[in-house]
């Protein structure tokens, strides 16, 4: 019996059934290793040693892996053909060595780009050695991620109290959202004016001329900038009489666009399907995994994790067969096309995304699929095809028109375009970013030199320049690509995390930089500016290919970074947080304090009128505050809060006709169906939240009904017949099947989700083993160790989720959750509920008093506490209660303890 290891439950149930009974294919569940969120997993000092720390949640996995591994003959590791799936299979190796589960069995690596029968079973019959470049990259790329967020996120909690985690990429990706709201916030409008007339030809066609010349002037877009000036121009066009210079009709052709890389397949989700980055990638996980068709699983598409244009010779002859049957041999073209990757850092290992067989049309698969599987399998293929297409045959025509006006000679022009041969175009247009017409793709009538035109109508228009619009996920993905920021596979978890952190929103399918993250962004842009700077970051990642390309020392990359960065960091340890908020203040201060309308001074204290405003940073981050403080006590945020505008009627629910409204409560923004008066005596108008990290300002009618009728039933579970349901908890979205609970993942939709989705995070849930509830014995999610509390961990509880350490329990507040809080920001926490008297540190005062009378030679009996509760009297419970007062205040960290090295970790630091 041989034995398979893949990353996915779905992934392993596919294989398995590819190759028979011979193997036994487990799942590993993704990463199985990682490094703990702690001092020293990384150690500079002892030639950048790494300690690995197997996942509690793997470690019954692995234990199924090393038992299994017991009756195999051999050992296969077929994880994804990437570097993170090179990592996780020699992570499963080194666990088994570490275990003592392998004995003479052989060990090897194979990769296949698609989940096909003949992919995976072709490659078996090459198998190879696990790749040690590949893995010597991964682990740079780790140490790198793991040596900037735990290094230089402590140097920003201690500078800028109430900031957040800094990452190696997701900072240089928040700097470009960053630098973007500058670039708008300095805009100026600019005033200009153009003259478009409306002409006809002896025939009668139509067609509009812009102005473009006066005088044997060139006139640009941005010349005519007066009302008066284009008065003028408007009297001479209105008085002159009009003709055809020159005619010139240019061929030209358009060629198709390549095959889908990650990149633009994220973009052009975007644009055509209004997929958020995370969710297009988990759909494509789902149809590289396989499908059902017609009883046999299947992967749809090939590897989605690439920024490889090529694809396989034998797919490009399916794809040219598929196109002279679907479109005709014109549409054919002599040659095969080659395409070659223009992303900066590209790696072009591995083949682009495509079908794995152009013969399923979309048409044929789609009642198989979800509907979001089936809009993202027919963009795939579509582009597919489109790649291979005979280019479409353009005409453009540019006419030049004299306009003669007494003694002035003024000069217009009308350009056009005709499609004479479609080509690809018959298939596959890309989308645009913004909405701009193209004046080129108009077509012009037939024309010839030295005809007379007529003036129909003549449009004089007042325009002002615009700021640069503000990035979509698409754009941004675009714009990282372009600069060699992140790889494929960290583009869709680099804008969650700054999602998540609040560095960013998205509203209205825009990316806006928020306060936090502009204040951290002004922070690492003034003190470590090289590390922020797109180059290096850029530069970073072409090392990380050197080291897979064994072309360079791991530990060397390692080295040179690490003695110019810990350089940098030792530059500013010494200053003061006032000496931080000074420059800050002078950075971002067009954005804190904007232009007065009356035109006075800005940074005039609005209520004693004497004070300046300044930049102060408070427990729960920066903030402005009057200079006369403690005499004035004005504050207010950085900047007046856009996030949206709740309290407001949405419409009309077509059902019930009652209204449907946006409203502000203690908890935040919710909608409501109705009033109180509209409901019987004791009921209460329906209620829906808000999901995290949208806007109330995006809250339309329909989402507002969506959300009004969750939670909704997705389908029966296959097996059992009862049905599944989708809703929003108060752990986030989720899909129930009797008594398991399934929490969604980025990029899973509540009001989409299929059946199919649905039953496989069931089973998922089911396979990793019940949760442990209240009463349970859950570990929770380790974060690191306390200074004095010992060991600190993330639970959920009855009321929400809580960090706790050494018997002291806080509750996490509501702009963090479980997975995001880091291990100062829970230090934090445990220290302000300790100081309190909170959590079980009351009982301390027991426990010594049992401790001493043992000391003493007594012996410290156990007490029943029912008993115990009814022996004590009033009188001793008020002293008890008033000596457990300075043992409780004990109990907090002094203001210094709380921030030592060993304490400054974040786990949030991890992925860069």
């Amino acid at each position: 019996m041989n034995l398979v290891i893949v990353e996915s439950p779905a992934k392993a149930k596919t294989i398995n059934k590819y190759l028979g009974s011979s193997y036994e294919v487990l799942a590993s569940f993704g990463h199985v290793r990682d490094l703990p969120a702690k001092n020293g997993s990384v150690d500079p000092d002892a030639d950048f040693q790494m300690i690995w720390e197997v996942d509690p949640k793997a470690a019954s996995r692995l234990n199924d892996i090393a038992k299994a591994l017991k009756n195999a003959d051999k050992l296969i590791l077929a994880t994804d053909p990437d570097r993170e799936g090179e990592a996780i299979s020699w992570h499963v190796l080194e666990v088994m060595k570490q275990k003592r589960a392998l004995k003479d069995q052989q060990v090897e690596r194979v990769v296949f780009n698609a989940i096909t029968k003949q992919s995976v079973t072709d490659a078996m019959k090459h198998p190879r050695q696990i790749d040690g470049a590949l893995v010597d990259a991964y682990m740079a790329r780790r140490a790198l991620d793991y040596l900037v967020g735990f290094t230089l996120s402590p140097v920003l909690w201690r500078k800028l109290p109430g900031a957040r985690s800094a990452g190696r990429v997701q900072s240089v990706a928040l700097r470009l959202v960053c630098d973007r709201e500058t670039e708008i916030e300095k805009f100026v409008p600019r005033e200009y004016w153009s003259l478009i007339a409306t002409l006809a030809t002896p025939r009668g066609d139509t067609f509009e001329a812009r102005l473009v010349g006066a005088d044997g002037k060139k006139i640009q877009r941005l010349d005519i900038g007066t009302g008066a000036e284009a008065e003028d121009f408007k009297k001479a066009i209105e008085a002159a009489n009009f003709r055809v210079a020159t005619v010139e009709a240019k061929p030209a052709r358009r060629n198709p666009y390549a095959p889908f890389t990650t990149s633009t397949l994220q973009q052009e989700a975007s644009r055509k399907l209004g997929f958020a980055p995370a969710h297009t990638m988990r759909v494509a996980q789902r149809l590289y995994e396989g499908v059902d068709i017609g009883g046999e699983t299947v992967g749809l598409i090939t590897y989605m994790r690439t920024d490889g244009v090529q694809i396989d010779p034998s797919a490009i002859t399916q794809a040219r067969k598929v196109i002279a049957e679907d479109f005709g041999n014109a549409y054919v073209p002599d040659a095969p096309r080659q395409y070659t990757a223009k992303a900066k850092n590209a790696q072009e290992a591995h083949e682009a995304i495509r079908p794995t067989d152009l013969s399923r049309r979309p048409a044929d698969v789609s009642r198989r699929l979800e509907s979001d599987q089936a809009r993202l399998y027919e963009l795939i293929w579509i582009r597919t095809v489109a790649s291979q297409m005979e280019s479409a045959e353009l005409e453009r025509t540019t006419v030049d028109i004299e306009a003669k006006a007494g003694s002035r000679l003024l000069e217009l022009r009308a350009t056009g375009q005709v499609v004479k041969f479609d080509g690809f175009l018959a298939a596959y247009q890309e989308g645009r970013d913004d909405d701009s017409e193209d004046e080129d793709s108009r077509r012009l009538p037939a024309m010839s030199e030295n005809e007379a035109l007529k003036r129909e109508a003549l449009a004089v228009t007042q325009h002002f320049t615009e700021p640069p619009p503000r990035f979509s996920e698409a754009s941004l993905v675009k714009r990282m690509e372009e600069l060699g920021i992140g790889r494929p596979s960290t583009y869709a978890s680099i804008l969650q995390v700054l999602k998540d952190r609040g560095y960013v929103r998205l509203e209205k399918k825009r990316l806006h930089g928020e306060d936090k993250g502009r204040v951290v962004v002004a922070f690492l842009e003034s003190f470590f500016t090289r590390y922020v700077e797109y180059d290096f970051t850029a530069g970073l990642e072409e090392d990380l290919d050197r080291i897979s390309n064994n072309e360079v020392s791991w530990k060397q990359v390692l080295s040179d970074f690490w003695r110019d960065f810990i350089g940098a960091v030792d530059e500013i340890k010494d200053l003061r947080v006032a000496q931080v908020l000074d420059v800050l203040d002078e950075m971002l201060g067009p954005h804190i304090y904007p232009a007065r309308e009356d035109g006075g001074d800005p940074r005039q204290c609005p209520s004693c009128g004497t004070g300046k405003l300044n930049l102060k940073a408070g427990k729960f981050g920066a903030f402005v505050g009057c200079s006369n403080y403690p005499e004035c006590r004005y504050t207010r945020p950085l900047a007046s809060d856009s996030a949206g505008d709740a309290d407001r009627v949405l419409g009309t629910d077509p059902d019930s006709g009652l209204e449907v409204a946006v409203k502000s409560g203690r908890f935040g923004p919710y909608i409501q169906l109705g009033e109180a008066k509209d409901y019987g005596e004791g009921e209460k108008p329906k209620r829906a939240g808000i999901p995290k990290g949208t806007s109330p300002s995006d809250v339309d009618l329909e989402m507002a009904l969506k959300l009004l009728a969750l939670p909704r039933e997705v389908g029966k579970h296959p097996e059992t017949g009862q049905p599944i349901k989708a809703g929003i908890g108060r752990f986030g979205p989720y899909v129930q099947h009797e008594k398991t609970y399934a929490s969604l993942e980025a990029g899973d939709d509540v009001h989409t989700i299929g059946l199919n989705r649905a039953v496989t995070l069931i089973a998922e849930k089911v396979a990793k083993g019940p949760s442990k509830g209240r009463f349970g014995s859950d570990p929770g999610k380790a974060l690191g160790d306390h200074p004095s509390l010992g060991a600190v961990a993330v639970k959920k509880g009855r009321y929400g989720a809580y960090v706790t350490a050494g018997g002291v329990n806080a509750t996490i507040p509501n702009d963090k959750t479980e997975d995001t809080i880091t291990l100062p920001e829970a230090i934090a926490l445990l220290d302000e509920r300790a100081a309190k008297g909170g959590g079980k540190a009351k009982k301390a005062p027991a426990k010594k008093a049992a401790a001493k009378k043992a000391s003493a030679g007594g012996e410290a009996k156990p007490v029943k506490k029912a008993a115990a509760k009814k022996a004590k009297p009033k009188a001793e419970s008020a002293a008890a209660s008033k000596a457990r007062a300075p043992v409780a205040a004990k109990t907090a960290v002094p203001k210094k303890a709380a921030k030592p090295k060993d304490a400054a970790k974040s786990s949030a630091a991890k992925n860069g």
